[in-house]
């Protein structure tokens, strides 16, 4: 059971249209934004166009300008960013915060990857990644001067405590989800615990998630197939103390409706698929996601 959870999920942590309705407006709110001192920086679409054309290819699906200008992210502003990967927001995030910002890459740390029944050779590969993150960050475009650390998720500064503007997960919920909700760990509860910590008052939880629809059943939205339903993700962070600011439809795609055993690695960029079911998953694209902003009070 263990290498088929590990099989599942995999794929997932390593890759990383208008507002359809809004709870309120993010560039209205009391958000952390509004608190961040306005810094002079490169503009959003300089920063899109310095990517290469394979990054660049995604976005058709994953709306890079809209989501970030629906979050709110500007120069200036110190984030995190949970299972950043391979950098594919990362390479966009480091040169819009600019070097009067900050970020920073969380990763799971030994004790969570072991729960996936990898081996110890994976997991040390794995745990690589931390020690990486800020040659990665020096490795894009425009990021000269940018502050770029990393941790675990048990090792992360007490000294961030109450300075960051925003946190990011992005598609980063559904492992923490599965193993809390069903495997027993507290591994979504900590990680809410640890995300209200870090934030200063008003700062901003910014959540892109594969989205299970409200038909399906619970049973089969607990994160193990890569989805969770939109009011689990909203109760998530409202029981752990975060209010909703606004939500968006920006990363919707309705051809996204998968069957009761298909899991989100079946599109691509993964496609863990039959290769005759290939071009089937390319035409429905990448998946339907949940797009919300939350605060903390």
């Amino acid at each position: 059971m263990k290498h088929v959870l590990g099989a599942v999920f995999s794929g997932c942590l390593f890759f990383l249209a208008g507002c359809a309705h809004q709870a309120a407006s993010p560039a209205n709110s009391a958000a952390g934004p509004g608190a961040v001192e306005q810094v002079e920086g490169p503009s959003l679409d300089a920063i899109l166009a310095m990517r290469g054309s394979e990054v660049k290819a995604r976005d058709s699906y994953r709306h890079p300008r809209e989501t970030l200008e629906f979050f709110g992210i500007k120069p200036g502003m110190k984030i995190a960013e949970l299972l950043p990967g391979h950098g594919w927001y990362t390479q966009i995030l480091a040169p819009l915060v600019g070097p009067e910002g900050a970020v920073y890459g969380i990763y799971y740390d030994e004790a969570t990857w072991r729960q996936f029944g990898y081996s110890d050779e994976v997991v040390a590969e794995r745990l690589s990644h931390v020690h990486e993150f800020a040659e990665m960050v020096e490795s894009f475009p425009g990021t000269e001067g940018v502050t770029a650390q990393s941790y675990t998720l048990s090792s992360i500064d007490e000294d961030l405590n109450g300075t960051l503007d925003a946190v990011l997960f992005i598609r980063a919920l559904h492992a923490l989800h599965y193993f809390e909700k069903v495997v027993g760990t507290n591994s979504l509860t900590s990680m809410m615990q640890r995300t209200a910590e870090l934030l200063k008052p008003g700062g901003i939880v910014c959540v892109v998630q594969h989205r299970a629809q409200p038909e399906l059943s619970d049973d089969l939205a607990q994160g193990n197939r890569g989805y969770l339903k939109e009011s689990t993700v909203i109760d998530v962070f409202e029981e752990a103390g975060f209010e909703l600011v606004a939500t968006s439809e920006i990363n919707n795609n309705p051809k996204d409706r998968p069957s009761a055993d298909e899991v989100v690695w079946r599109l691509p960029p993964t496609l863990r698929v039959d290769p005759e079911l290939k071009e089937e998953m390319l035409a429905i694209g990448e998946s339907d996601r949940i797009t919300l902003l939350f605060r903390k009070p």
